[in-house]
């Protein structure tokens, strides 16, 4: 897992550690990490440069700690023969880290515009405008200076996170600065994890400056593949496929027979001994027809025919007429874990009642539908989906999956789970329906919910990019089908 924590967990840490070191020690650990991550990098691309030697480098520094960081990781840089000009854009300058820097043979200079010029000569940027303390967008000049960075064609490395990102919720309110690679420390920031956030960071490399002993439980965590394939539920030579987990798939009605398809393809892929399909007469067909192995059963507005299952999945296609209510209820009845979906979800915005239940409920809603469900605009939800997100984990009473350009995944007094796999050819008709089916075979087959949800994103992330790139020469657009093609895949991906 990579954790992360939130500011003020940061900054308690932060003091704790500060008040048994000689003054200064963090921030030297903090800039000869950072130094040694951008040494790397203009050593070992031939798009950067050659090496450090002679290397053209500019650093953004601002008013607080982070210029510091930036000025100590440049008089690091200049020691090793590196050209480095500091252009001083904050109301007032780290003291120690100036000086050190000018002891090295590096250049300080105010923010004119002849010092930005400095900026499009650059082979590398160190951005130490604005800390994990920074709040809204950037302000002049260090809006300028962000954007001028951006069109530099010089790589951009951002000291802790990009200055204008919030560090504890990803939120970019106006001009922040585009990172080509992070160097954070002593711990990952929920806003490096969590888009539009995310997506300003770049590669994000942590640094160790001894926090670790400090810092409590984390805010955010990210799973890596050993952790997802330590979740995953494994046959053993006693399994069947009563043992593996038998999901139902209440999916499908006249006008979205589609949707019950590939809910079906994601389950029969997701590691389920068995797949039982209910639905009216044609989306029985249709899922017979491409899905042999499951077994189906037309219905009408009640479910006692279907037959023994261990988890449902609810909604896909389904409608939001009363029948579709109904058979929802008797779903939300059962003692068994329920993953709720798509028109499921349109229903429950009416009936948030039925939510009110003890087993294991799993809310997979996109930015529009949790809008509904707690009584806000779909903006807002994508704007702060960390905030979100917890919110409905509580006023729910469930585990909720929010789907986007990142996934994440909460669930009462645990820390939010961050999706790391994915691809933007993923937002494509379809895709949720697979994620649905192949969540709910792993809730079947006995994982708590937010593992299975955890889980399910993974690998749906993960057959995401094996089917828009399978080959690593460039992505194409994919069809939900080839998501669902993708998950043996997928799934062999965990066990190599």
């Amino acid at each position: 897992m990579r954790y992360a924590h939130e500011v003020e967990k940061v900054r308690t840490a932060e003091r704790a550690l500060m008040a048994r070191l000689p003054e200064g020690t963090l921030m030297r650990r903090a800039a000869a990490g950072l130094a040694a991550v951008c040494a790397r990098l203009l050593s070992s691309g031939h798009e950067v440069g050659l090496g450090v030697y002679g290397a053209p480098i500019v650093l953004l520094v601002g008013s607080g700690d982070n210029g510091g960081d930036a000025l100590y990781a440049g008089a690091g840089l200049a020691r090793r023969g590196a050209r480095v000009t500091a252009i001083l854009a904050g109301t007032k300058t780290h003291e120690g880290g100036l000086a050190a820097l000018r002891a090295a043979g590096g250049r300080a200079a105010p923010a004119t515009d002849e010092a930005a010029a400095e900026i499009d000569r650059a082979d590398l940027i160190i951005d130490g405008m604005l800390g994990i303390g920074g709040r809204g967008g950037l302000r002049e000049p260090y809006a300028s200076l962000a954007g001028r960075a951006a069109d530099s064609g010089a790589v951009v490395v951002a000291c802790d996170l990009p200055s204008g990102i919030d560090a504890s919720t990803g939120q970019v309110d106006g001009a922040a600065v585009k990172a080509d690679v992070t160097v954070t420390f002593g711990t990952y920031k929920p806003g490096l994890l969590v888009d539009p956030g995310a997506r300003h960071a770049g590669v994000v490399e942590l640094v160790d400056i001894g926090l670790g002993p400090y810092l409590p439980d984390p805010d955010v965590c990210a799973p890596r593949g050993e952790d997802v394939a330590a979740w995953l539920p494994r046959p053993t030579h006693e399994s069947d496929k009563y043992r593996r987990g038998v999901v139902g798939v209440l999916a499908g009605g006249a006008a979205f027979t589609g949707a019950a398809v590939l809910a079906v393809g994601g389950a029969v892929h997701g590691g389920a001994g068995m797949v039982r399909f209910a639905s009216s007469e044609h989306p029985v067909e249709l899922v017979r027809h491409r899905w042999p192995e499951a077994v189906t059963t037309v219905i009408g507005d009640s479910l006692d025919s279907v037959g023994r299952v261990q988890a449902w999945v609810a909604g896909p296609g389904l409608g939001t007429d009363e029948r579709a209510e109904a058979l929802l209820v008797q779903a939300l009845a059962s003692d068994l874990p329920v993953l709720v979906d798509a028109d499921g979800l349109t229903i429950l915005s009416r009936r948030r009642d039925l939510l009110w239940r003890t087993p294991p409920t799993l809310l997979t809603p996109h930015a529009g539908e949790l809008a509904r469900l707690l009584g806000t605009d779909a903006a807002e939800v994508e704007a702060r989906r960390l905030e979100h997100v917890r919110r409905a984990a509580e006023e729910l009473n469930a585990t909720v999956l929010l789907k986007g350009s990142t996934t994440v995944i909460a669930e009462a007094e645990r820390p939010v789970r961050v999706n790391p796999t994915g691809t933007p050819w993923l937002a494509t008709a379809g895709t949720g329906d697979v994620l649905s089916g192949l969540t709910g075979a792993l809730l079947a087959g006995g994982l708590p919910a937010i593992d299975a949800a955890a889980a399910g994103a993974y690998l749906h992330g993960l057959a995401g990019r094996l089917s828009a790139d399978p080959n690593g020469d460039g992505a194409a657009p994919i069809s939900a089908y080839d998501v669902v093609d993708a998950l043996p895949a997928a799934f062999r991906t965990l066990s190599a």
